[in-house]
């Protein structure tokens, strides 16, 4: 989850005066008399709706509808501004006496200045510069618009073909900032770029009514008047035609004449200047420890070597005959470990679900009211991303969690992992914990709606995990499975500090994860991708996960027979997405609580 030379236009005018807006409001809050709680009350709900105006999609998604017909500003120097008032807001945190603080709003001090101070970090490494990934982007994200907003009434309908026609600006904003990127010296690895031009040629569509941002005209629901269809549809069509599919066009050569051939040849983003101290920031930010690139690839080294000997383990135990390598060859080889088509791998993935659904009261005393639903993963950027993800409900209760599961080249979907993943993206991983984060009420909604990934992520993979106390994993293979999930996670800590501190290959890292796993070629290549262009990303399940299990172990070792692990899940969960340290704390009180 940064003035105004150069910015012209209605909307660098709203944001100035939006901004002096927030210094006005800033100046009032720092001399007006009124208790602690009463201050950091008032920041909290003036950086909300900073957020909610500066980032409108995003508000959309929280259940925020004011800014439904809206677009984010997006500019080096709206970046800048951005990163002044979030200056001005740490000015008025750091005022603030958290010691008169209750104790839930002092760990929401913590987090907040957390956050403050990482986006203030961010900015000054000019990460901003590199606003895409091979895998994420404005322009991946914008053709799945129709399944984020709602689309129920004519207004709704206006809304979305104003950012249809929006979506111009938006794109030459994206533009503007990645062409400043190359004079900064801030632009993407040539080799995560390979492949690029799929998610954008999908969009550039001749007849307007085969875009996929056309879908929601083809069919309207019971509250648009048939006599408005006409008319929704030639404004639709309209805008795709001279909005949308140009501006894609437009991006399509920026991309090929001037990004592209700047690419950098390097993979680290230590081969960027202070690249070496950007990817120290990124390891404390995204592990939310204080830990040194070093000691994550050691970490990562000895989880390795312990997961692989209880993967040896299981080829002894199905009697194969042969070395890690040749058995991990025999699975990526054998037909029987993948489906024939996608509909039976969906069936497969729908099944576990659905018995992961009807376990979850053994491990947990809260549950979400938020179903969950499954989905393929869209064709236009399937050759490109991993295996499967997951995306949150709206905060506004209208549109359910999905996990997201990848059906291009079943050849490297095997079956084996489906167990784990499905665990990991759904429940009781991500949705369990987003779900019921989003229904904690208690939280100001900067909590409720956002987070830390070592927290996400390392509970996701914990939930794995999991699978052996609901029963899962029965299936030797299954459990193989599980732990080549695990071992990628742990590899992920070797591979990516290789990369990025100690100047590893693109090629020795893919040898590094064939070598330790069994996850096809195909994802191997797609992960070391994602890796080059997420910088310290995926350091934070592991990490993670590592300390769930630690917290959990701690507290059954001092509690015994008191110990609950129901009211342990719900303690660890019952305070949202929230850094390792506040967590730890969380639950050190907890277990305190439970000796009394």
């Amino acid at each position: 989850m940064r003035g105004f030379v150069g910015e012209v236009g209605p909307g660098a005018l709203l944001l100035r005066v939006f901004y002096a807006l927030v210094i006005v409001i800033s100046g009032i809050a720092e001399t007006a008399a009124g208790s602690a709680a009463d201050e950091f009350s008032s920041l909290v709900d003036d950086i909300w709706q900073f957020d909610m105006e500066q980032s409108p999609l995003y508000a959309t998604s929280v259940g925020d509808h004011r800014y439904n017909d809206r677009l984010p500003l997006v500019s080096s120097a709206n970046r800048a501004q951005r990163n002044a008032a979030k200056n001005a807001f740490l000015d008025r945190l750091d005022k603030i006496a958290r010691d008169d603080l209750s104790a839930n709003d002092r760990n929401s001090y913590d987090i907040l200045h957390r956050q403050i101070k990482d986006s203030l970090a961010e900015f000054e490494f000019g990460s901003y510069f590199m606003p895409i990934t091979q895998r994420s982007g404005f322009h991946i994200s914008f053709p799945e618009l129709p399944k984020d907003v709602p689309l129920n009434t004519l207004s709704d309908y206006e809304n979305y073909i104003a950012r249809l026609n929006g979506f111009g600006e938006y794109a030459d904003g994206h533009i503007g900032l990645m062409r400043d990127g190359i004079g900064a010296d801030r632009i993407l690895p040539a080799i995560a770029l390979e492949g690029w031009e799929q998610s954008v040629d999908a969009q550039i569509t001749e007849d307007p009514e085969s875009n996929l941002l056309f879908e929601p005209f083809q069919e309207f629901p019971a509250g648009i008047p048939e006599g408005e269809h006409e008319r929704l549809q030639a404004a639709a069509r309209e805008a795709i035609s001279t909005s949308v599919v140009p501006a894609y066009r437009r991006f399509r050569e920026f991309m090929a004449q001037e990004y592209v051939p700047r690419a950098r040849d390097s993979v680290g983003i230590s081969a960027i200047p202070g690249g070496r101290e950007f990817y120290r920031h990124r390891v404390r930010k995204f592990t939310t420890l204080d830990l040194t690139p070093e000691e994550v690839h050691q970490t990562g080294l000895a989880e390795v070597e312990r997961i692989r000997n209880e993967m040896d383990e299981i080829i002894h135990q199905v009697g194969f005959e042969g070395d890690f390598a040749d058995f991990t060859k025999h699975l990526r080889e054998d037909p029987k470990f993948y489906a024939d088509s996608k509909e039976a791998l969906l069936k497969d993935v729908s099944l576990v679900l659905k018995q992961v659904d009807g376990q979850l009261p053994i491990l947990f005393g809260r549950l979400p009211r938020m179903p969950y639903g499954l989905r393929e993963v869209p064709e236009y950027i399937a050759p490109r991303t991993t295996a499967a993800y997951y995306q949150r409900p709206t905060g506004d209760g209208s549109k359910a969690g999905f996990f997201y599961m990848n059906t291009y080249n079943l050849k490297s979907r095997p079956l084996y992992t489906i167990e784990a993943l499905s665990l990991h993206e759904a429940v009781p991983g991500h949705h369990l914990q987003i779900a019921l984060q989003q229904e904690i009420e208690a939280l100001p909604n900067f909590r409720r709606y956002s987070g830390f990934t070592a927290f996400s992520e390392g509970w996701a993979l914990y939930a794995e995990r999991l699978g052996l106390e609901l029963g899962f994993y029965e299936d030797p293979y299954s459990d193989f499975g599980r732990l080549t999930m695990e071992i990628w996670r742990a590899c992920r800590l070797v591979v990516d500090t290789g990369i990025h501190y100690m100047g590893w290959t693109r090629q020795q890292a893919i040898d590094y994860l064939h070598s330790n796993s069994a996850l096809s070629l195909h994802n191997i290549r797609a992960e070391v991708d994602r890796y080059i262009t997420w910088p310290g990303q995926a350091l934070a399940y592991k990490i993670g996960e590592l300390k769930i299990r630690e917290l959990r172990q701690q507290a059954e070792a001092t509690l015994g027979e008191q110990f609950d692990v129901r009211a342990f899940h719900d303690v660890v969960l019952g305070g949202g997405a929230v850094p390792l340290d506040v967590l730890e704390a969380n639950v050190d009180a907890w277990v305190e609580s439970c000796l009394q």
